[in-house]
């Protein structure tokens, strides 16, 4: 069976990846798909291409339904060089590669894509620092229940790493006090440490 990443068209790839998934037909993908925008009908002509352009739930709801990144649907991804066949894209979009349209597409900093203004470069940096909080917390999280493990613990080894765990929670909590502040200086209000 050929890979669904590699596929030459948005419908190739999604009914390469539909199979790749075990949806044997178009029918049990719109099964599993709730909300009512992806039908059987709707799949169906995607993947034969009679439906070339998506609109964004339509391509999400796939995604999500597949377990597929949306951009290994919207590019080339198996061939990171090919050029990104979407219809209807502007003049703006002409020999950018899968690898590129990826990277501009999920706003990745130092990647292959170049953003063209500064403030499109602020943006895709903003975006990497509200990603690195997230990671952040989930790091504290993580070491918030490694501490509650090795404090009920018996073993002096483990309870004796304590210390070690805090020093780096408190590391990271300055981190995320950081980058909390250096978004909120740039209007983003919604920084609250998510409740416990």
């Amino acid at each position: 069976m050929a890979d669904f990443r590699a596929g030459q068209t948005v419908g190739v790839r999604i009914k390469l990846a539909r199979r790749q998934r075990g949806f044997r037909t178009t029918r049990e993908l719109a099964d599993a798909i709730p909300g009512g925008n992806v039908t059987e009908a709707v799949l169906e002509n995607i993947e034969s291409g009679r439906k070339a352009d998506i609109s964004v739930s339509q391509l999400l709801n796939v995604a999500r339904g597949l377990n597929v990144p949306p951009s290994m649907l919207l590019a080339p991804m198996g061939s990171p060089n090919a050029e990104v066949d979407l219809p209807n894209l502007s003049d703006d979009f002409a020999q950018m590669t899968a690898a590129e349209f990826d990277c501009w597409f999920a706003a990745i900093p130092a990647s292959s894509y170049r953003p063209r203004l500064a403030a499109e470069r602020s943006d895709i940096e903003m975006l990497a620092s509200i990603r690195e909080l997230g990671t952040l917390r989930r790091e504290l999280e993580r070491l918030r229940i490694v501490l509650e493990v090795q404090s009920a613990s018996n073993d002096p080894d483990l309870r004796d790493m304590d210390l070690e765990v805090r020093n780096r929670m408190e590391r990271i909590r300055q981190e995320v006090s950081r980058l909390a502040a250096l978004l909120s200086s740039d209007g983003l209000l919604d920084l609250e440490e998510p409740p416990e």
